[in-house]
């Protein structure tokens, strides 16, 4: 095992439990585990390890990014976890989620929110009030 796995692993188990990771990974050990491997070095281990943002806003950038690719709920519903992990709260996320909503379009932002609302269901943290409840004023 090189530095920069174990790093990653470590970085992993920290924001998401070592349960968590497993499953994760333990569905790609018997077709792809270069794969498994290359994404705990690179993305945890170099990336994520960085220094300079703290957790919490380094999982809002993470999820931004999420929201903006589209097709990504296993990794939206891991890595909101790991934004409670980090001490964000429900309505932080909700919020960060909805910012989306110029950039990535209104398709992507109800994908991902949804991912998000199965994340809080499963955890017993619906439901969720977050920012503006009423109507946006004219611009």
């Amino acid at each position: 095992m090189n530095d920069r796995y174990a790093r990653g692993l470590a970085r992993q188990a920290e924001l998401r439990g070592a349960d968590e990771r497993r499953e994760v990974y333990d569905l790609l050990a018997d077709t792809a585990p270069d794969l498994s491997r290359l994404a705990v070095e690179f993305a945890y281990g170099n990336v994520h390890a960085r220094d300079g943002l703290d957790a919490a806003r380094r999982e809002l950038v993470i999820l931004g990014a999420l929201v903006a690719l589209g097709d990504t709920r296993p990794q939206l519903r891991a890595h909101t976890s790991a934004a409670l992990a980090a001490g964000l709260r429900p309505g932080e996320i909700v919020e960060a989620v909805m910012q989306a909503v110029p950039y990535a379009g209104f398709p992507r932002v109800f994908t991902a929110m949804t991912a998000v609302r199965e994340v809080f269901a499963d955890r017993g943290l619906l439901p969720v009030t977050a920012g503006r409840t009423g109507p946006c004023p004219p611009p």
